[in-house]
């Protein structure tokens, strides 16, 4: 966890103070002026403030123009891209087979929803720094209570067959996503947040979100960080796959399931053309032979990229490994309606066990950063960072079983799922717990295995008593704070209810200040550190591999690739 920031001095903060320019005070409103005052009183780091700055819709240019922020350097959109003009190059992808059709409306998996983004595009992106950027939507902002957002989009754009883009377009595809009769993946983003009707149009560039609730951080709900929202036409009938349609800098040139698909270049895109003429994608049943094609020079980038199946990369001077910080993590529940776990006292037990330094140090080469036992990762603004970071501490360990009865340990067999590194984790766990007399089985299955039907009674994530679940990055902790935690959630495999829990999620959820949502954090982090209904050892970096010849990619920590500012040298 990130140390708590010194504060300036009192003359220092009058400084600034009284030299923040008028305009951006008056253009920050009423949450972007308190956030101004939060950070020149040494409560929010610089890029704190601009990561806020960016849900209000505030520009970050602003604050640098505005001489706020100095010394400090802020990076455009697009401003480590490449410069050059379009070419001829050809970029090849090892890339991860889709496990399904793809589809932007049932898409779960990393192998398709990086191929959305190819062609599609977002009402914002979420950057590599965690910071909205504006795509089609060219700002937005709330109103008092958060719970009505309305975004201005970008004239003058058209789908690749030549239909205009507008609101309409906006209005019906969150209409499709939050429908509970579409089968929608996103609903596991929205409901709750945004019903299908509540996406109002406005006028032919202007469309308003009212939500179920007020949300601080809705912009985030239809970014890229939600890879099911990509905008299609207002007349979309199905059948992606002939198409993908979108509005993107490359367009389809041919898609074919199980083998791969190629992209071209778009010459009617709105922004600057594409630099390569042509990305193509090569599927691979796994990583190893990603890797392998990589190393024999059949493709120039591979992604989703681990540190444990890639040592012969991370040691090669011919490729790259690039990583970005995430909230990406592993979920260790410990069911809390089950005779071994009723106790907190034997959860916070196993909690102290593990040794999360090493952890980092083993299964990561250093390419993560330790968890605290909450979804609240050290890249979120609101991540309090005055909750005292939980260690390994083997004699409290034995002293709290010994208190819950326990002195002689018990036994219990932990599922999980044969992913990346999770059957390394759940090894460390179990030789961790035999240090406090704790004896667990290991039972490792497929991920079809491990999540069922999804639904309690029919899944193995959800039934087991200790399980080791994989959750991808989101831009915000909503969704992580929801749906494993909360009483109604859906993905509650700890079987977790606690009233003053959801009372404080809620609150979270609601507020829009973001010097507020730290004080709600502080309390949720200190509640689950006392409960300790899930253990969060570690949040991981996103990486991708590629070739040395090879710059310009950009990717994100849901493991989007974009490839416009691409190019190949020698």
């Amino acid at each position: 966890m990130k140390r708590p920031q010194s504060k300036p001095s009192r003359s220092l903060a009058h400084t600034r103070a009284s030299s923040t320019p008028e305009p951006l005070r008056r253009d920050a409103g009423e949450y972007g002026n308190h956030a101004i005052d939060e950070f020149l009183a040494g409560r929010l780091t610089r890029r704190e403030l601009l990561r806020y700055a960016s849900v209000l819709g505030l520009s970050s240019l602003a604050f640098a123009g505005s001489g706020l922020l100095a010394p400090g350097k802020v990076r455009a959109q697009g401003a480590n891209a490449v410069a050059g003009k379009p070419g001829n190059q050809t970029i090849r992808v090892a890339h991860l087979m889709p496990a399904g059709a793809v589809d932007p409306l049932t898409v779960t998996d990393a192998g398709a929803l990086c191929l959305l983004n190819q062609t599609g595009e977002f009402l914002a992106n979420d950057d590599a720094d965690g910071h909205l950027q504006p795509a089609l939507a060219l700002s937005w902002q709330p109103n008092d209570k958060a719970d009505v957002w309305t975004f201005k989009l970008r004239p003058g754009v058209k789908f690749h067959d030549g239909q205009p883009f507008g609101a309409k377009d906006v209005v019906a595809t969150f209409d499709r996503l939050a429908d509970p009769a579409s089968g929608s993946a996103a609903l596991s983003v929205l409901k709750g947040v945004l019903s299908k009707g509540g996406t109002k149009l406005v006028d032919e560039h202007t469309v308003a979100f009212h939500l179920d609730a007020p949300n601080g951080n809705f912009p985030y709900y239809v970014s890229s960080d939600n890879y099911n929202a990509v905008l299609l036409p207002a007349n979309y009938a199905g059948n992606y796959e002939k198409s993908f349609i979108g509005t993107g800098p490359f367009k389809l040139e041919k898609y074919e399931a199980r083998r791969g698909a190629s992209f071209v270049r778009h010459d009617g895109y709105w922004g600057d053309k594409a630099l390569p003429e042509r990305v193509q994608f090569a599927f691979y049943a796994d990583e190893q032979a990603q890797i392998l094609a990589l190393q024999g020079r059949q493709a120039d980038v591979m992604g989703t990229f681990t540190v444990q199946g890639g040592i012969g990369i991370l040691n090669n001077p011919d490729f790259k490994v690039i990583g970005v910080r995430s909230s990406a993590h592993r979920q260790i529940h410990m069911r809390n309606d089950v005779a071994q776990f009723k106790d907190k006292r034997v959860r916070q037990a196993l909690a102290l066990a593990l040794d999360r330094d090493v952890m980092v140090r083993g299964l990561f080469k250093g390419r993560a950063v330790v968890g605290n036992d909450s979804p609240f990762a050290a890249i979120f603004p609101s991540s309090a960072t005055s909750v005292p970071q939980r260690k390994v501490d083997l004699a409290k360990a034995r002293q709290l079983l010994a208190q819950a009865g326990l002195a002689n340990g018990f036994d219990v067999t932990l599922t999980t799922e044969k992913y990346m590194e999770i059957p390394d984790l759940a090894v460390v766990v179990q030789n961790a717990a035999k240090a406090i007399g704790v004896r667990i089985a290991l039972k490792v299955e497929s991920q079809s295995q491990y999540y069922g039907a999804g639904t309690y009674g029919k899944s193995d994530w959800l039934d087991a008593p200790l399980g080791i679940t994989d959750y991808g990055h989101r831009g915000v902790p909503n969704v992580f704070l929801n749906a494993p935690l909360t009483s109604g959630g859906t993905w509650n495999a700890a079987h977790f209810r606690n009233p003053q829990y959801d009372k404080l999620v809620a609150q979270f959820v609601a507020t829009l200040d973001v010097a507020a949502q730290k004080q709600v954090s502080a309390q949720i982090q200190t509640l689950l550190l006392d409960e300790t209904p899930i253990i969060i050892p570690y949040f991981y970096d996103q990486l991708i591999a590629q070739s040395t010849k090879l710059s310009g990619v950009h990717f994100t920590a849901l493991a989007q690739l974009y490839f416009d500012r691409a190019t190949l040298s020698g």
